[in-house]
């Protein structure tokens, strides 16, 4: 569906051109994309290794950290690479690549936020039904219904990509290709583009927003009636869960419901649910749960025993 296309690669301007600059780029997202990896590696192994670990919580996080994982993936290595170049030229078909890929995973993360909060909600709100209701067949069919929903939305961005008359400027001002700034330089009205941009996009950043928060706040209303230690707990888990909503949501929402105009502060906001936001999930998962944080040190102890047997 590439109609009336004469541009065949696209000039990615980046964070900045100064080379000065770029060095420092490269130093500081190198790192932060290796941090990123690390800490959900981490997780990813000591969910998958962890008896303990088997909740369907877990599960979620197990997810979650896979998608965080991919999602930066998308993003940060390219990025990393560009800066050390004069020109980042991204071809057509790459550029298209990276819209789906982003898509794809950044989707798949707000749906894993969602049956997160709704498991904590069942969790906490309706106990005696939990291992009923949460089973692991049940989990299972969440999961993959998310991943179909994923790729129905990505799918549905291509769509809008690949039905973009290119026959212009080819540079965009920006780290990565996206809908947004290849609306900018689009040759055609693409008032009726942004709509269905704003309808796909924006429409599921903002509706699972208000349903997380929804959900949360019925969640913090009904601890009401649990002890001071199960409060406890499932205050320590909402508020990690909240963090990350807040963080993620934010940005995208800003980013994909307003009309298709670019600010010179969109890359630097970019950059919190594309490359901070996956650095920061671990963190939060990890220090304010105890069972993450006993699960890995039993998985560090043992390593250290079978180490010293050799």
């Amino acid at each position: 569906m590439q109609l009336n296309n004469n541009v065949t690669e696209f000039i990615l301007l980046g964070l900045t051109q100064d080379p000065v600059r770029k060095k420092i780029v490269f130093t500081t997202f190198l790192i932060f994309y290796l941090g990123t990896l690390l800490g959900n590696f981490l997780i990813i192994t000591t969910i998958k290794t962890s008896k303990a670990l088997g909740s369907p919580m877990y599960f979620f996080l197990f997810h979650l950290s896979l998608s965080d994982t991919c999602f930066c993936t998308c993003i940060a290595p390219r990025m990393i690479a560009d800066s050390l170049l004069k020109n980042a030229i991204i071809s057509f078909s790459e550029c298209i690549v990276q819209v789906f890929s982003f898509h794809f995973f950044g989707c798949l993360e707000i749906f894993t936020l969602v049956l997160m909060a709704v498991d904590r909600y069942v969790a906490i709100c309706k106990p005696l039904h939990y291992t009923t209701i949460m089973s692991y067949q049940v989990c299972g069919v969440l999961v993959a219904v998310a991943w179909v929903g994923s790729c129905v939305h990505s799918s549905a961005q291509i769509f809008l990509a690949l039905s973009l008359p290119f026959c212009g400027p080819n540079v965009i001002d920006h780290y990565l290709c996206d809908l947004q700034p290849l609306l900018q330089l689009a040759c055609t009205d693409t008032y009726v583009t942004n709509l269905l941009l704003v309808s796909n996009s924006g429409a599921i950043g903002t509706v699972s927003f208000v349903m997380l928060m929804f959900s949360y706040a019925i969640i913090l209303h009904s601890l009401r009636n649990h002890s001071a230690e199960e409060r406890k707990k499932a205050l320590s888990t909402c508020i990690s869960h909240i963090t990350v909503v807040i963080l993620f949501f934010g940005p995208c929402i800003f980013i994909y419901t307003r009309p298709a105009t670019t600010f010179s502060m969109d890359k630097m906001i970019a950059r919190f649910y594309t490359l901070g936001t996956p650095l920061i999930n671990p963190l939060i998962y990890t220090l304010r749960n105890a069972e993450v944080k006993n699960a890995m040190r039993m998985l560090w102890s043992k390593k250290l025993v079978s180490d010293g047997k050799r």
